[in-house]
């Protein structure tokens, strides 16, 4: 994934939400610098957390999901993040992933080891913080999300990393040192999670509101 914070994306300002995080329940991941991590490779970070999850608490494996955010132009906004260079931490990526914990319909949980946040953040906090609202943003900019169970992601994804080669061969940024994920069909398939066209693809597709009222409830 790449990012470029120079584009012209931004109508009008807002300010975000300094919401306190709530106490996690239960250690479902490491710790975030326990994690898998290499930069840039976002997909497979969570492909990573994905099989942790499965191999130490596969009873919770139906209530997670992988969130790829991406949209059309290729062109995300995303604040806190920690390869912003402004005081907002702002990034434009091409595209981005997340991982989601949805134990209860009042609590949701969002892992993302590009963040600034704390790891987790409730899902509220996050969406504040990171996507603020598509009301301050040109049309271009306006974020998707692709929705997938874990289950599913982890029997169907796969990539070769071509995506992050340049025309001569050469690594745009430096791959992880274990093989490329592929499954028995698939060698690479990344681009069918990234577009964000409602009609075909796996998972499901929603609108930032659509996020928001599907993972977001108060509690009551």
């Amino acid at each position: 994934m790449a990012s470029d914070s120079n584009a012209d994306y931004i109508q009008r300002t807002n300010s975000g939400n300094n919401e306190n995080p709530k106490k996690l329940l239960i250690n479902l991941l490491p710790k975030q610098g326990d994690c898998s991590y290499v930069s840039c490779y976002c997909e497979e970070n969570v492909y990573k957390l994905c099989q942790e999850v499965m191999s130490k608490h596969s009873t919770e494996v139906s209530k997670c999901f992988v969130v790829f955010i991406s949209n059309h132009s290729r062109t995300v906004p995303l604040w806190r993040q920690r390869a912003g260079r402004d005081e907002d931490r702002l990034v434009i990526w091409d595209y981005h992933v997340v991982f989601l914990y949805h134990p209860e319909p009042d609590k949701c949980l969002v892992f993302d080891l590009d963040s600034e946040l704390p790891f987790p953040t409730y899902v509220h906090k996050y969406i504040t913080e990171t996507f603020r609202t598509d009301h301050i943003l040109k049309p271009d900019y306006f974020r998707y999300f692709r929705v997938i169970p874990v289950a599913e992601f982890l029997k169907e994804f796969a990539s070769d990393r071509r995506h992050m080669k340049r025309p001569d061969g050469s690594w745009i940024k430096p791959p992880p040192n274990y093989p490329p994920i592929s499954t028995r069909n698939n060698t690479h398939n990344l681009e069918e999670y990234i577009q964000m066209d409602t009609s075909k693809g796996p998972g499901q597709v929603y609108n930032l509101t659509q996020f928001v009222q599907k993972f977001y409830k108060s509690a009551t």
